[in-house]
């Protein structure tokens, strides 16, 4: 078995215009002082790194990781949820994900789209230039506002979909294949790949392609109602990463899954600080660490309720005092008997 590292922290949630955190030298600052070992970088915030670059130069990278060890940190791994999302969207969310992308593209999504495309290049190129071996995603979505199914879907709708979608995911997944690196989708409503079946589909379409992985995050699956320590069972074998994150759910006479279109903070499903919500995080650590995962675990800090400051303050050592370092032998070797083959079969009675 092999114990899981950290405690991380995913930047996106907390970079901002302000000292420390709109330079990575700063961010990493205040990550070390909080008791974190790695930072997760969003690559879409050229406040924290510069993408191209990184993908072109090896020194840069060196740079990078020279003043995170500096702080004390290292990096876990680069993140592209906004440009994934953009490699596959449905006309309906054109000018919502626009502001995703620079403005040169805004109003054409063809333009949008290749752009996209070729950020997932330039992420596959740097987090090789790291020496990163995951990276994280989203996978964009094309089938998403069809998700309940009426009115009544067209045969053949979803499967175009997929269809489509692995067409466009199948010469980025090679590309990230040539630098050794994993993509990790996060498993995330909004995109086509939200649970597990979709996943499957996916996989299937891409010929169980091998750099198409998973980023673990339970508290998507909460606001789902799906089983996320059967998850793990299932598909322990695709997770390369792990987001801590928790959330709860608590339906009423009045709402439920779909949370009727209110705020986070009045939905009976919703993301918490770590430790506020119903995340059972002692099983989930405890069955990773059965599968032999040894990836980061990397705090994805959102809450409605909790300052970000304080929620990061008491991440790192709830993570810190949910990872196992796992043994090194059985419990009860001390009663071992020493036997030998020869041993066992007179045992067996068949010397």
């Amino acid at each position: 078995m092999k114990t899981i590292k950290g405690p991380a922290i995913f930047l996106a949630q907390f970079a901002g215009d302000t000292e420390p955190f709109n330079t990575l030298a700063g961010m990493a600052r205040w990550a070390a002082d909080l008791g974190y070992t790695g930072v997760q970088i969003p690559a879409w915030d050229g406040r924290l790194i510069d993408l191209a670059k990184a993908a072109t130069s090896k020194t840069y990278c060196d740079e990078i990781k020279g003043v995170l060890a500096d702080a004390g940190v290292e990096v876990t791994e680069l993140a592209t949820h906004l440009q994934g999302q953009l490699v596959a969207t449905h006309p309906a969310y054109d000018l919502m994900y626009d502001g995703f992308a620079p403005a040169s593209v805004h109003g054409n999504p063809a333009a949008r789209q290749a752009w996209a495309v070729d950020q997932m290049l330039k992420a596959a190129k740097a987090s090789q230039n790291l020496g990163l071996t995951a990276h994280a995603t989203f996978s964009g979505a094309l089938a998403w506002p069809y998700l309940y199914p009426w009115p009544q879907r067209p045969a053949g709708l979803i499967e175009t979909a997929f269809d489509e979608l692995a067409k466009r995911w199948k010469p980025i997944l090679d590309a990230f294949d040539g630098a050794g690196v994993d993509v990790c989708y996060e498993i995330h409503p909004g995109e086509d790949l939200h649970d597990g079946l979709t996943y499957e589909m996916f996989l299937e379409r891409v010929g169980n392609h091998p750099r198409a992985n998973l980023l673990y995050d339970p508290s998507h699956f909460v606001l789902q109602q799906l089983d996320y320590l059967d998850y793990i069972d299932i598909y322990h074998e695709r997770i390369r990463m792990f987001h801590v994150k928790d959330a709860e759910f608590n339906p009423s006479g009045r709402q439920g899954v779909y949370s009727s279109y209110q705020p986070w903070i009045n939905r009976a499903g919703r993301f918490r600080s770590l430790g506020d919500g119903q995340v059972d995080f002692s099983a989930i650590f405890s069955k990773l660490s059965q599968y032999d995962f040894d990836g980061w675990a990397v705090l994805e800090w959102e809450c409605c309720l909790k300052h970000p400051e304080q929620g990061a303050a008491e991440g790192a050592p709830f993570i810190q005092d949910h990872i196992i370092r796992v043994t090194e032998k059985a419990f009860d070797d001390f009663a071992g008997a020493g036997t030998d083959l020869a041993a066992n079969r007179r045992i067996l009675g068949l010397a």
